[in-house]
């Protein structure tokens, strides 16, 4: 992102979200973004997924300019290149786990049998391989989670973005779920987390703290230590 801000007009007024904001992210990097409510982690998230655009500056994915897209295109990429796990699972209820991983793959026009062989691969890939034929109230908060996971991994994205992944589990579940992480982050997986908890945050290798709009602080982890 290059000098990226984002306005939103509330009746006379005028809300700038994010203000200027530069950030790069290295493919195969983790990231964690932080900040207090109000900072602007949700925008920079959603622009990010390519679900919003900046008023200002440039967003550039794989070296393409993102920013100046239309809907369609976007939801193209977004479609291609962006794994999306969210707070509250978002998963389809009367689906079962098999069929929520391989939804996404459907949206792509991806042929019945492949989509299927590919989500049983990334059930495969979170432990889950023995529920692939439950629905979501059959399963755990944990377990939810890592379907959600696996129907991030479904398409091979380019960045996976977690908007607290851990917000609605314990402690010890929790735990469980960044150990996932973790394993997908050294297969070489792109990962941008926005957490309000900072041990979840210590997982990442860098921590990018948000304030009023702006980086306050973009901290290396592997180099402090």
């Amino acid at each position: 992102m290059e000098g990226v801000s984002k306005l939103y007009r509330m009746g006379d007024s005028v809300v700038k979200a994010l203000d200027g904001v530069d950030f790069r992210v290295l493919r195969g990097e983790y990231v964690a973004i932080m900040g207090p409510s109000g900072s602007g982690k949700s925008t920079l998230m959603n622009l990010l997924g390519c679900l919003d655009k900046p008023s200002s500056g440039r967003y550039l994915l794989n070296g393409c300019d993102v920013s100046r897209m239309d809907d369609d295109r976007l939801s193209g990429v977004r479609n291609r290149e962006i794994g999306f796990v969210f707070q509250a699972f978002n998963l389809l209820p009367r689906l079962t786990a098999l069929e929520n991983v391989a939804l996404p793959l459907s949206f792509a026009g991806v042929e019945k049998g492949e989509r299927l062989a590919r989500a049983a691969e990334a059930l495969r890939q979170v432990g889950l391989s023995h529920r692939a034929d439950h629905r979501p109230d059959e399963l755990s908060g944990g377990q939810r989670q890592r379907v959600a996971l696996a129907r991030a991994l479904v398409t091979h994205p380019s960045i996976i973005l977690a908007d607290e992944p851990t917000g609605n589990l314990d402690s010890a579940t929790s735990e469980e779920v960044m150990k996932l992480f973790a394993g997908i982050h050294r297969k070489g997986n792109t990962i941008l987390l926005v957490t309000h908890e900072e041990e979840v945050a210590r997982c990442a290798g860098r921590i990018v703290r948000l304030r009023d709009g702006k980086i306050e602080r973009d901290e290396n982890l592997h180099q402090d230590r």
